[in-house]
């Protein structure tokens, strides 16, 4: 039998019941789960839901992952677990649903009443009517990927974090851009556009094609990473085909790819912050995704790009 002595990181009115020992008869330490811990806990604590704790080694911040067992992190007979309350939770399926939902309406009421935004009406160019059907299409398809393609390791994340999270988009992939790319300067009737590049069938059409091309290639890759995990599991699996015989994380690849054309067709500066912001932040989780994959698998990961051929 495995005896846990369990206490709180910090005192919290839903830890009452803490420290406490939880006994799992007949298993060893190579047998009882973290995720079991979590049960036994929530059983003894009803205040305590699985979703919302956190369980490290006492004395340590790493919180340890639901399907590792006693034994593979370190813990000995004797040892002592700490649980955190990680708080208010979310699903992750709701918190990108609320994420991609701002650019969806901010887009919109910025492209079909001008006036409100600018005081004025605004002719719409052909760039315009592109730049307008490329964001709609491609947060309509974010969307879609949440609900149906996309299958996460974390059922939920704290719900503090959705406000932090949506930023990016509704403000900066949203406000910014929509307000930019909509105004009178990229109108049909501007010097910006008239008898220049950005009127050109042929070059709306060319970078339209890209864009699609990106954004196809991006939903494929996601559709191999979805089929490496079954449903209602965290199984974890090196990725292989389209795009990832040569680079971790070709989802982000493609992702830059369909936000330069934008960049590259209207010259916006707001386009360009959006893309360098997200390009940023899609860099930390290349390089996290590209070690765990290497630390897991050693030597049978082979070796790729992080997410751009040849860069990086």
């Amino acid at each position: 039998m495995v005896s846990v002595p369990v206490s709180a990181s910090k005192p919290t009115p839903l830890a009452k019941g803490l420290p406490t020992s939880l006994d799992f008869p007949g298993k060893s330490a190579d047998e009882v789960t973290i995720a079991q811990v979590k049960k036994a806990l929530a059983a003894s604590n009803p205040k305590f839901v699985p979703a919302r704790q956190g369980i490290a080694l006492k004395g340590e911040k790493k919180l340890l992952s639901d399907g590792a067992t006693l034994s593979s992190v370190g813990w000995k007979e004797g040892g002592e677990l700490a649980v955190k309350d990680l708080g208010a939770q979310i699903s992750w399926t709701t918190v990108f649903v609320i994420e991609y939902i701002g650019p969806l309406i901010v887009h919109p009421l910025m492209y079909h009443f001008p006036k409100l935004f600018y005081g004025q009406d605004v002719q719409h160019s052909s760039l315009q009517k592109y730049v307008y059907a490329m964001v709609m299409a491609h947060f309509l398809k974010r969307e879609y990927e949440s609900l149906f393609v996309h299958r996460y390791s974390h059922g939920t994340m704290p719900f503090a974090y959705v406000f932090r999270n949506s930023f990016h988009y509704h403000v900066l992939g949203g406000v910014a851009l929509a307000y930019s790319v909509y105004s009178p300067t990229y109108s049909a009737t501007s010097a910006y556009i008239r008898g220049t590049i950005r009127e050109n069938p042929q070059f709306l059409l060319a970078c339209a094609a890209v864009w699609l091309w990106a954004e196809l290639s991006n939903l494929k890759t996601h559709l191999i990473l979805r089929d490496l995990r079954p449903a209602g599991t965290t199984t974890r699996a090196i990725p292989f085909g389209y795009g990832f015989g040569t680079m971790t994380c070709p989802n982000y690849f493609f992702e830059i790819v369909g936000w330069l054309v934008v960049c590259g067709m209207t010259g916006s500066y707001s386009a360009w912050f959006f893309l360098l912001a997200g390009t940023y932040m899609m860099g930390v989780w290349a390089i996290k995704k590209h070690k765990n994959y290497k630390k897991e698998f050693g030597k049978d990961y082979p070796k790729r790009y992080k997410m751009i051929p040849f860069v990086f």
